[in-house]
């Protein structure tokens, strides 16, 4: 069963950075890895609706909210079955639990930021505080 664990969240001061990992493990079939799945990346405040953050295509295209746009950035890791999410620019609203999702897309170069996913991880937590 395929699992997604995400790591890298902890207390940063305003305009620090964090990198966030998703990694992904149980593929049904080992030779299709994360690289044959769209990654979305999401963040759920207290009290507010789960909002998507950035996505990458199996073809490398990527989306990005206005909310972070030129502040975050996904990226697929070195590390097989790892995709990152770069965040810099860190302000208190951006406090939140953070979630990677996939969803089997293989050779297409069309990802969303909708919470459109078929598997998501557990989140980490990702708080802005001085």
């Amino acid at each position: 069963q395929l699992q997604l664990v995400e790591s890298g969240g902890g207390l940063v001061q305003p305009g620090g950075s964090l990198r966030l990992s998703c990694a992904a493990s149980g593929f049904s079939n080992p030779g299709y890895g994360l690289n044959f799945y769209a990654v979305g990346w999401f963040r759920q405040a207290p009290g507010k609706e789960r909002e998507g953050l950035a996505c990458i295509s199996t073809t490398g295209s990527t989306t990005y909210a206005d909310s972070v746009k030129g502040r975050f950035t996904i990226s697929r890791g070195h590390a097989r079955n790892t995709v990152h999410l770069q965040m810099n620019s860190l302000e208190p609203e951006d406090t939140a639990v953070y979630y990677c999702a996939v969803n089997w897309n293989p050779r297409s170069p069309i990802c969303t930021i909708l919470p459109q996913y078929a598997n998501w991880g557990q989140g980490t937590q990702v708080t802005v505080s001085t």
